[in-house]
């Protein structure tokens, strides 16, 4: 099997998103980023995490899609497809962003002090 080294990008997308979605939990709302997905402002983005709370989601995952984008059973499991930038960023990049960004609404949520 040549997946591992890009021969077959279907294959690697496939596989990808098996092992992701065996480790997801029936109950998690999926947050998955993939470059279709909606770019929200960091107001939005806040206002998305409150509503989220008031519906009592108590667990998100985030999901960051792989090297040739997200499975089709990956893209139907996620609740939102939510994209950084249509620019591509190095997955460790991504995952800092994404802290960032939570950080962030985090701060807005409680009317605290943070550069909008």
């Amino acid at each position: 099997m040549r997946a591992a080294d890009g021969g077959d990008p279907e294959r690697a997308m496939q596989l990808e998103g098996e092992a992701i979605l065996r480790l997801i939990a029936p109950a998690d709302h999926v947050w998955l980023l993939e470059r279709t997905g909606i770019e929200f402002s960091s107001d939005e983005l806040a206002a998305r995490f409150d509503a989220l709370a008031l519906e009592g989601t108590s667990r998100i995952t985030f999901v960051i899609a792989g090297t040739y984008g997200a499975s089709p059973a990956l893209l139907a499991r996620a609740n939102v497809r939510w994209s950084l930038s249509r620019l591509t960023f190095l997955h460790e990049w991504a995952r800092a962003i994404v802290l960032e960004q939570l950080y962030r609404a985090a701060k807005i949520a409680h009317d605290e002090p943070y550069h909008h």
